[in-house]
């Protein structure tokens, strides 16, 4: 039976344009679904597009737009971003669709089933910018006496009439899950945020609005929406094709990950859970929280002139090298500094220099020295069985890497592999031993080629242009660039093509 595995980004909310923090969430949950695929997984990767709430009504009347036709523009320029970056996503959900509308009554009824909702009187502080509720203790003061949320928002007072979710209720349940899947937040600093949070006490949540009305309508309520957390939380079994549950992809609930940014990890891992055991569904496995991108050590803001558009990257610098980047440069959970010469180095050292140059010296002793064609493996030295001892681990490295999301550790190991696979080419001098031991070239070049193709096939789900085309020159079948597929050993006397560079050094446009 095929194992099943469904990831997910956040859906993103369409109150403005996209940004390099949406695709890096969707870049790296994209390398986890590439690398599952390789790894023999039924993999179901989703995202799509946050489309209801206050915030987007507001913004489309500034743009002069009905909300349908601005959700539409808007979700239009989501997508294109997806395609530009490579992202390979199974299903594009949007939260105006009907699918989801449907999906959302039913969630609701369900929880109104179970007791969990109430009909009452909201008024507190609210952040139109967050679309999320604060204690007074939450807030602080400007100098000028305007409270404002914790992410910078301004707040304001609101009364009206609402129906309630009982969160209260389910603190010491959120608390007895989280104690018995200790995976379920990560990295551990957010779980630990998360874990204070519930500890310090649940307030019952607002769940619907009434000042408003571009949202999904509550059952048998006129004049209430939806709290949009609420609808867009359960786009994720929308998906699935909740409520029917004979639906062909309902058997992928739940879901294996969550990628989300911090800023959001409390409605996936508070509210979320506690609205699924309130409707009797199951509770997904994990969430995965990373964390922000700063420019130049700034915080990204558009006052400041500093929002990163993804696709000029991408013009820039190239597609993979960009995907390559971004997950190299600082661990997943944390924040981490994006400049140009960051990106630069990474391009020139890493993927020309080290891996580029390698498989270009190797490729072309082959080419020059043997005819294009592969020699057979010989009797191997202490120094070959050393490296191709280290490139046979790779594979289960790599994935507990995967699974834990540590998708920079991932890297370093494979680089282990190719500042190994330099040391070893430049001890061997296979161009020296095409002068003295034909047969000892062979074998050393065949130890190059073997080894590579193991790093270029687990370099796949970062960089997959590129990799391709490592793939093809080292004359690798398209049926044999799995994991499992490393198992069939390249034949002996195969004709590889003609090699050509992969990684071109980047070099300063002239002024």
């Amino acid at each position: 039976m095929t194992k099943s595995f469904y990831l997910t980004t956040p859906i993103y909310y369409v109150n403005g344009a996209p940004h390099i923090g949406h695709a890096y969430t969707s870049i790296a949950s994209d390398v986890l679904a590439r690398f599952k695929r390789l790894d023999g997984y039924e993999v179901f990767f989703l995202t799509g597009t946050d489309e209801h709430g206050q915030k987007v009504e507001k913004a489309a009347a500034e743009a002069g737009l009905d909300p349908q036709s601005f959700t539409d523009k808007v979700s239009a320029d989501f997508k294109d971003m997806t395609r530009v970056m490579g992202v390979s996503n199974d299903d594009w959900i949007r939260t105006t669709e009907e699918r989801h509308k449907v999906s959302c009554a039913e969630l609701w009824r369900r929880i109104a089933a179970s007791g969990d909702i109430y009909l009452g009187h909201y008024e507190g502080w609210y952040a139109v910018r967050d679309e999320a509720f604060y204690d007074e203790s939450e807030l602080t003061a400007k100098p000028d006496g305007a409270k404002v949320a914790p992410s910078g928002a301004p707040v304001e007072w609101v009364r009206e009439p609402s129906y309630f979710f009982r969160l209260s209720a389910w603190q010491d349940k959120l608390l007895k899950f989280y104690e018995d899947h200790p995976d379920f937040i990560a990295p551990t600093s957010r779980r630990n945020e998360v874990m204070s949070f519930v500890k310090g006490g649940l307030h019952d949540l607002s769940i619907s609005r009434t000042t408003f009305s571009w949202g999904i309508p509550v059952p048998d309520a006129p004049g209430h929406v939806m709290y949009v957390w609420l609808d867009a939380l359960n786009n994720y079994v929308t998906a699935c094709g909740f409520p029917d549950e004979s639906s062909p992809r309902w058997h992928h609930w739940p879901a294996d990950v969550h990628v989300v940014g911090k800023d959001i990890i409390r409605f996936h891992a508070v509210y979320w859970p506690a609205f699924l055991m309130a409707a009797g569904l199951p509770v997904p496995k994990r969430i995965s929280s990373h964390g922000w991108w700063v420019v130049e050590g700034e915080k990204m803001s558009k006052s400041l002139g500093n929002v990163i558009e993804p696709r000029k990257l991408v013009e820039t610098y190239g597609l993979d090298q960009i995907r390559y980047f971004l997950l190299r440069e600082k661990p997943f959970g944390a924040d981490g500094s994006m400049s140009h010469p960051a990106i630069v180095s990474r391009i020139n050292v890493e993927l020309a220099n080290d891996l580029g140059n390698l498989a270009q010296r190797s490729l072309s002793l082959v080419a020059r020295n043997l005819g294009g064609v592969l020699p057979a493996r010989g009797s191997l030295t202490e120094d070959d069985a050393g490296l191709l001892d280290a490139a046979a681990a790779l594979p289960d490295l790599v994935r507990a890497c995967m699974d834990r999301q540590t998708f920079h550790e991932a890297l370093e190991d494979i680089w282990k592999v190719i500042r190994a696979a330099n040391g070893y080419i430049d001890r061997q001098a296979p161009w020296a031993l095409n002068k003295t031991d034909k047969v000892r070239m062979g074998e050393v070049l065949r130890v190059l080629v073997d080894t590579i193709r193991v790093v270029a096939t687990l370099l796949q789900p970062y960089m997959p242009d590129s990799m391709a085309r490592m793939l093809d020159q080292l004359g690798v079948p398209p049926g044999d660039r799995s994991l499992a597929g490393l198992a069939t050993p390249l034949a002996d006397g195969l004709t590889l093509p003609p090699p050509q560079g992969v990684f071109p050094r980047y070099v300063e446009p002239v002024a």
